[in-house]
C-alpha cells in the first residue's frame, strides 16, 4: 500500500485495515516468540559442537516456517482453518481437535493485544507514513516483551536491525530529528550500562542485562535522546510496583531475577508514540522540564 493511497484513506477504513493486519501480526508474533529463542539455542549448540569437534546432535530443519505448526502433546498437524488468529481458538473451544487437550489462551491473548495496539497507532497517527513505521515498532517491542518474560533474553537479531531501522526512519525526521536519534541511541545504551556498572561495584551484582541497554538504545533511536527521562522513569515506577506485587502474591522470590526488557518497551511504546500527550506539568513537578 503506497503512502498516496493511505492519506486518500478514509480514518475508520485505516482503523480496520489495521486492526486486521494486527490480528496478523500477532498470529506471528506467537510464532517467533516461541520458535526464536529454540532456533538461537539450536545455533548456539551447533556452534559449541563445532569448535569442540564433537558430533551434532540434530539435522532437522527448525525455523519460522518448518514443522508446520502442530499440538505440542498429540503432534496433530494444524489445518489452515484450525489456524485463523482468534476465531480458531474460540470455534475449537481453546482444545486440540485431535486430543482435546487444552490450548493456551496466550496465543489468541496475544493477538488481540497486537490488534488493539495497532488500532490505537492507527487512530493515532492516521493514515500516514509515521503510523506504518510506528506499527512495524509495536509488533517488534511486543515480541520482544514475549521473549523476555519467557527466557530472559532480548536476542540481538531482534533488536540491533530495529536500531538501525529506527536511525533510518528518523533520517526523515519521522519521530525525532536524525541528530536527536543519534543520540538518543548513545544516551540509551550509556544510560542503563552506567546503572549497570554503578550496581555491580557496589553490589557484586548484576543487576540487568546487556539486552536491556540495546534495547534502551533501540527507543532513544527511534524516539530521540527526549524520549529516555520518561522511559526510565516509566519503565522504573512499573517494574517495582509489579515486583512487589507478585513479591506480595509468592509469584516471585525476593532477590531472584526478573526481565526489565517488556516494562522498558511499554514504557518506550509509551514515550515515543504519546509522550507529547503526557501534560507538562507532570513532567515538570518530576523535574524533567
Amino acid at each position: 500500500m503506497t503512502v498516496w493511497t493511505l492519506q486518500g484513506m478514509e480514518p475508520a477504513h485505516f482503523i480496520a485495515w489495521a486492526a486486521l493486519l494486527g490480528l496478523l501480526a500477532g498470529s506471528f508474533i506467537n510464532v517467533v516468540a516461541h520458535r526464536l529463542p529454540i532456533m538461537l539455542k539450536r545455533q548456539w549448540r551447533r556452534t559449541a559442537q563445532e569448535i569442540l569437534e564433537l558430533p551434532p546432535t540434530s539435522s532437522a530443519r527448525f525455523d519460522l516456517w518448518l514443522p508446520g505448526s502442530h499440538c505440542p502433546l498429540c503432534k496433530h498437524v494444524i489445518r489452515a482453518w484450525e489456524n485463523v488468529p482468534v476465531l480458531s481458538y474460540l470455534a475449537l473451544n481453546g482444545r486440540c481437535r485431535g486430543c482435546k487437550g487444552r490450548i493456551s489462551v496466550r496465543y489468541p491473548l496475544v493477538e488481540m493485544a497486537s490488534t488493539l495496539l495497532s488500532m490505537a497507532i492507527a487512530w493515532r497517527f492516521g493514515p500516514s507514513e509515521q503510523a506504518l513505521f510506528a506499527l512495524l515498532l509495536t509488533w517488534c517491542l511486543l515480541t520482544l516483551s514475549l521473549i523476555d518474560a519467557d527466557q530472559q533474553l532480548l536476542p540481538d537479531v531482534l533488536v540491533l536491525p530495529a536500531v538501525w531501522l529506527g536511525l533510518i526512519v528518523n533520517a526523515g525526521n519521522v519521530f525525532a530529528p536524525l541528530g536527536d536519534a543519534l543520540w538518543g541511541a548513545v544516551l540509551g545504551y550509556l544510560s542503563l550500562w552506567t546503572v549497570y556498572w554503578a550496581f555491580k561495584l557496589l553490589t557484586g551484582k548484576e543487576g540487568l542485562g546487556y539486552g536491556d541497554f540495546k534495547l534502551m538504545a533501540l527507543i532513544g533511536a527511534w524516539g530521540g535522546w527526549q524520549v529516555l527521562p520518561l522511559t526510565l522513569l516509566l519503565s522504573s515506577v512499573a517494574g517495582t510496583f509489579i515486583g512487589l506485587c507478585l513479591i506480595g502474591l509468592r509469584r516471585h522470590a525476593m532477590g531472584a531475577a526478573m526481565p526489565f526488557g517488556p516494562y522498558l518497551a511499554i514504557a518506550g511504546w509509551i514515550a515515543v508514540l504519546w509522550g507529547d500527550e503526557i501534560p507538562p506539568s507532570y513532567m515538570q513537578l518530576l523535574g524533567f522540564q
